[in-house]
């Protein structure tokens, strides 16, 4: 009995010091200490939840889902969501997430997501696509009670978004590392899937920083009436910058439509994740969600609630990362790194001596393969901040110091840093297409469109099982009426993937084609 009081004792002690700790934390004067810090002394004294002992995840559930929302939110029918997108790469997400009120001329102007509590004034980190255009944010807590919530800020470069409601005592989920996370670990997907109420899904980590090119496509697809009437006339699609960052998470936990913006955790009841895609045909639960990694969240995060906006760092080069097929073609023996395939005259790459034909192999020591893995280490990041950068340069190793800049070292010349491929074909792609209908474009609701016609056997289209009679709606982002506006943005690849976004008969579909290089 003497020794259950004192245990009562300390944990009353570590308590009290955790909340003196929050309050001395607190902004004040106008300064602002990160979530991080703030995490740090709001589970200083808590003990360390785990589950991954005996594969039971009861104790990560409970203190997860009180501090996972729903989060509600409704339109109006003018304004920017008045704009045509038939062709947005989020409309599979429309039967997923509640695409943002993304379906606006066939869908009640309201949609739903999730959302994370972050400190116990009312931060909360959800979807941009969750928010995004929204006139009301409404949320609603654990205990029922249901509030209006503010945006503080959004990025649709990371899908990324911080709201605020007015509240006080709010249940909290803790901070993770996601660099910590293992490929094959055990993790838990919190939200409020198909509007239930809380659901937790256990699931693994099947990848990591995994590119799925969704956040691109939004930026290169989301026409105005009048860029879209543009491009029917002159057949050149607007130019974008592509300066998106996707390191996704991949997991086979169970998310569905309302999980955007959920929570993704590992056994230990620790945020490693913010749920924001899946990867369908159906428009449900088909194996593979991906979810932002947190560690590129918290930097957002901090710079929404200082400036209201991402304040980015760039190292101002173009490059694309090396394969067999890239190596020989450039006729070199190297296939692993990223190749620099331009420098920008402003930006901080040129200034510290990085040259066209460097293959940056590590990022502050750390080995690069991907895009992925240097977009999220420098998302991080801010201008100003310094990284070291590994180049491999006439058959040898150099290390240079590179002082990242901000939006102006890249200028108009930002489009540039999107990686480019050479595309694909149609007699690759082994498939055949006419002009949609009027009626079949009414029927599913959309402008434009062509009809799989005829499918190859072993081509693309068969490999992937996409079927005759489907309605192509866009390629790479841009819409098509004929097979000769399928073939001319054949070209407009990225990251050697083409995309084909369509309607069928079990709803809207993109497919990602990885095509070559």
């Amino acid at each position: 009995m003497k020794r259950l009081g004192l245990i009562a004792l300390a944990a009353f002690i570590g308590g009290a010091a955790a909340i003196g700790g929050y309050k001395l934390l607190e902004p004040k004067n106008g300064e602002l200490v990160s979530f991080a810090d703030q995490q740090k002394v709001l589970f200083a004294n808590n003990p360390k939840i785990s589950s991954a002992g005996t594969v039971d995840f009861v104790e990560a559930a409970a203190a997860v889902s009180p501090a996972v929302v729903h989060i509600k939110t409704s339109y109006s029918g003018g304004g920017s969501e008045g704009r045509a997108r038939s062709s947005s790469p989020f409309d599979m997400f429309d039967d997923l997430f509640g695409g943002g009120g993304r379906r606006m001329q066939r869908m009640p102007r309201a949609a739903s997501g999730s959302g994370v509590i972050l400190t116990p004034d009312g931060y909360i980190v959800t979807n941009n696509h969750v928010v995004d255009n929204a006139d009301k944010i409404e949320v609603i807590l654990s205990n029922k009670r249901k509030v209006s919530a503010k945006v503080i800020g959004k990025d649709p470069n990371t899908d990324l978004a911080l709201i605020k409601v007015e509240a006080t005592d709010l249940p909290v989920v803790k901070m993770g590392n996601s660099d910590n996370v293992q490929i094959g670990e055990w993790v838990l997907a919190v939200g409020f899937p198909l509007d239930l109420q809380t659901t937790v899904t256990a699931g693994i980590v099947s990848a990591k920083a995994r590119s799925i090119g969704i956040l691109g496509r939004q930026q290169q697809q989301d026409f105005t009436e009048e860029e879209y009437e543009e491009y029917r006339r002159t057949g050149k699609a607007p130019e974008r910058t592509n300066s998106s960052i996707e390191s996704f998470i991949q997991t086979d936990a169970a998310i569905n439509p309302g999980n955007s913006g959920g929570a993704l955790v590992n056994a230990s009841g620790e945020l490693i994740g913010i749920n924001a895609a899946i990867a369908s045909q159906t428009g449900t639960n088909e194996g593979y969600g991906f979810a932002i990694p947190i560690n590129l969240a918290k930097k957002i995060l901090d710079d929404f609630r200082k400036y209201g906006s991402v304040k980015r760092g760039y190292i101002g080069v173009s490059f694309r990362p090396l394969d067999a097929d890239y190596a020989e073609e450039l006729k070199i023996n190297d296939i692993n790194g990223l190749y620099v395939s331009e420098v920008l005259p402003n930006g901080g790459g040129a200034a510290a001596g990085i040259k066209k034909g460097d293959i940056i192999k590590k990022v502050d020591g750390v080995a690069v393969y991907d895009s992925p893995d240097l977009q999220e280490k420098i998302g991080r990041l801010s201008p100003g901040d310094k990284v070291q950068l590994t180049l491999l340069r006439d058959g040898a190793l150099k290390d240079v110091k590179v002082t990242l800049r901000g939006d102006n070292s890249v200028g108009v010349n930002t489009s540039k840093l999107a990686e480019r491929s050479s595309g694909t074909s149609l007699g690759k792609l082994g498939a055949s297409f006419e002009p949609a209908s009027a009626q079949l474009k009414a029927r599913y609701g959309v402008k434009n469109g062509v009809v799989v016609s005829n499918i190859e056997t072993g081509k693309l289209f068969d490999s992937w099982e996409i079927p005759k009679g489907v309605l192509i709606t866009s390629v790479n982002g841009i819409p098509v009426n004929s097979a000769k506006d399928v073939e001319s943005a054949l070209p407009n690849s990225r990251n050697g993937m083409t995309t084909i976004s369509g309607v069928g008969s079990q709803g809207r579909f993109t497919y990602s084609l990885t095509t070559g290089r």
